[in-house]
């Protein structure tokens, strides 16, 4: 994921760009690329290696050392009391894993398409604001011991942060429609600092002099990935105009973009980020 800012004003325009890590895309490819028998910390040693299919429903107090791995088992909290994740889906995975190896790219594939389309629904986001947010979400897969004994299941976690967060903020008792209607400025997306490359990304409900408005869309699902300086071209073009319209028209205006790559773009990803310079 690459962003970048510009300005727009008579005449003459500007932009610097620098690479980021990615955000729910990061989470969902990294969790799928590793290999190791941790299982996260605080762990309950019944489910260290456990088979049984988890429950939906349960929350639990994740880091982001404990996203980082391939298999959880932290002990689960009571949603009542103050917790970082909450499972907002399980499910086995199809029959043609059955016979896959433990890393298997297609398993992280099929995991982040359900987990993505189970999370906007969950949360009750659009695919705009699915980009626009601070809430994200990691997938689990068995530990390989119980792989081995023929455990296929993936869990869907909502985590109060995402890739760019060194701790997760957290969540409400239910985080069931917690981006429906009008969200709270704690979980949208805003930056500090002179460029939204180079700034520090925080929640809206702090101080702030960006903040990601709109998204636009990039290409069509059957589209093959156009390339790094197509994307760039189309999220400077569209984001100009974009960002312009959610300002009302001023004369000059500053505005930042964020457009993905091609292992985002397999994933299915089509929007690029827009950011505006704002305090508001």
């Amino acid at each position: 994921m690459r962003t970048a800012a510009g300005a727009a004003r008579p005449a003459r325009s500007v932009r610097r760009r620098s690479a980021l890590a990615g955000a729910v895309v990061s989470l969902a490819l990294t969790a799928a690329a590793c290999s190791t028998t941790e299982q996260g910390a605080n762990t309950d040693p019944d489910l260290v290696d456990s088979t049984a299919r988890p429950q939906a429903g349960l929350c639990r107090n994740l880091t982001p050392d404990d996203v980082r791995l391939p298999a959880n088992a932290t002990a689960t909290v009571p949603c009542s009391r103050p917790h970082t994740a909450e499972t907002f889906a399980v499910a086995e995975l199809p029959k043609q894993y059955d016979d896959a190896d433990y890393g298997d790219a297609g398993i992280a594939r099929h995991a982040y398409r359900e987990c993505s389309r189970g999370f906007a629904d969950f949360v009750g986001a659009d695919e705009s604001l699915v980009l626009r947010t601070t809430l994200s979400w990691a997938w689990f897969r068995p530990s390989e011991k119980a792989w081995r004994k023929g455990a296929r299941w993936f869990r869907c976690d909502i985590i109060g942060g995402n890739s760019a967060s060194s701790a997760y903020r957290p969540l409400p008792a239910s985080s069931r429609g917690i981006l429906a209607g009008r969200p709270d400025e704690a979980w949208l997306s805003c930056a500090r600092g002179a460029t939204v490359a180079d700034g520090v990304k925080v929640p809206c409900s702090e101080k702030h002099d960006w903040r990601a408005v709109t998204t636009v869309k990039i290409g069509q699902p059957s589209d093959e990935y156009p390339g790094d300086r197509v994307m760039e071209s189309r999220s400077r073009s569209f984001c100009s105009a974009s960002v312009k319209a959610w300002l009302n028209y001023p004369a000059e205006f500053e505005y930042g973009y964020t457009f993905f790559h091609r292992a985002e773009w397999q994933a299915g990803i089509r929007r690029s980020v827009c950011w505006a310079r704002t305090t508001s």
